[in-house]
């Protein structure tokens, strides 16, 4: 992740961060073959998944609706997740 600009948090190691600017960034969040991508630029995310996949055997699901034991809820209305 490193090498795609990525900097891991000091809070937890599974944790990336791609940031940009304030209001442009990406949250990868990465657990042994389980991943979550984040962020409000989809062009960027699939630009990441496009290059993640020339390097590993990947498969994208459907819409996370729960990751690690927890549960996701979004309004995308209000901009909440």
């Amino acid at each position: 992740m490193l090498h795609h600009g990525f900097k891991r948090t000091l809070m937890d190691h599974c944790i990336y961060m791609r940031k940009k600017t304030a209001a442009e960034f990406i949250v990868l969040l990465l657990y042994v073959d389980d991943m979550l991508i984040m962020g409000k630029n989809t062009n960027e995310i699939m630009d990441l998944k496009v290059r993640l996949s020339e390097n590993f055997e990947m498969k994208e699901l459907d819409r996370a609706e729960h990751i690690l034991g927890m549960e996701i809820k979004r309004n995308r209305a209000q901009g909440l997740l």
